[in-house]
């Protein structure tokens, strides 16, 4: 009963009843990423994901965020876009993780205020 009451209501955790039937009825599949993501299109031209696992949107590839957004790219022709050396692959947003980005790793525990605060 909660996870039909989730389904139903709760948006943040996966696809709700209503976009599950949107995309049923009116959904073009266009596509998978490599994280799983799932890309539907409709005679409209409006375009929505069904994401794998949590919805972040952090989790879209740079090749899938401009189709998303109408940027023309080479994305419509060909799904694999080729990769050079140098490119790292995709990661989603990890602020406030443990895998987050600290400009000085050896101080990542110790963090430093740069201003006093006040005292009562």
């Amino acid at each position: 009963m909660l996870t039909l009451f989730k389904k139903i209501f709760v948006w943040w955790n996966q696809d709700t009843i209503g976009t599950k039937i949107k995309t049923i009825f009116f959904g073009k599949f266009v596509g998978k990423d490599s994280f799983g993501n799932k890309y539907y299109e409709n005679k409209k031209g409006e375009r929505w994901i069904i994401y794998k696992d949590e919805i972040d949107a952090s989790k879209i590839p740079v090749e899938w965020y401009s189709w998303m957004h109408h940027t023309p790219n080479k994305i419509e022709k060909k799904h694999e876009l080729e990769k050079y050396k140098w490119q790292k692959p995709h990661k989603p947003n990890m602020t406030g993780t443990e895998q987050a980005y600290y400009p000085n790793k050896n101080k990542k525990d110790v963090v430093e205020k740069k201003y006093k605060t006040w005292k009562n």
